[in-house]
């Protein structure tokens, strides 16, 4: 073995097989670009970030772990949401769920709306 290399399978590598998954249509009102990682909350992303955000909770980016999504200043894009594995606790983010996702997610919307989200209807 040579220092660094290495060896790929044959098979392509699968991710989130079985997994429950969504669409949505993303768009970025901000006047800043908004880079979203492929572990985030997708519910609790940037305020600015306008999509059916009800629909994302509890799911974060289809894409390979270490990668993000971005989002420029009024672009309108689709995405692949997957949902969280596990036994599905959320900390940190945007601070709106910080535990079960099961259980906080009544609060997790109001949250949401109170402190300005885009995409959260009441």
């Amino acid at each position: 073995m040579i220092p660094g290399e290495y060896f790929a399978a044959d098979e392509p590598i699968t991710a989130n097989v079985g997994k429950s998954t969504t669409s949505l249509t993303v768009r970025n009102t901000g006047d800043r670009p908004i880079q979203v990682g492929s572990h985030t909350h997708f519910f609790e992303v940037n305020k600015a970030l306008e999509f059916p955000r009800k629909q994302s909770y509890g799911y974060h980016l289809n894409i390979p772990a270490g990668t993000s999504v971005r989002f420029e200043p009024g672009e309108t894009k689709e995405i692949e949401l997957t949902e969280f594995g596990g036994k599905k606790i959320v900390y940190g983010f945007s601070g709106l769920v910080n535990g079960s996702l099961e259980e906080k997610q009544e609060e997790a919307f109001k949250k949401a709306a109170e402190n300005g989200f885009k995409g959260i209807i009441q």
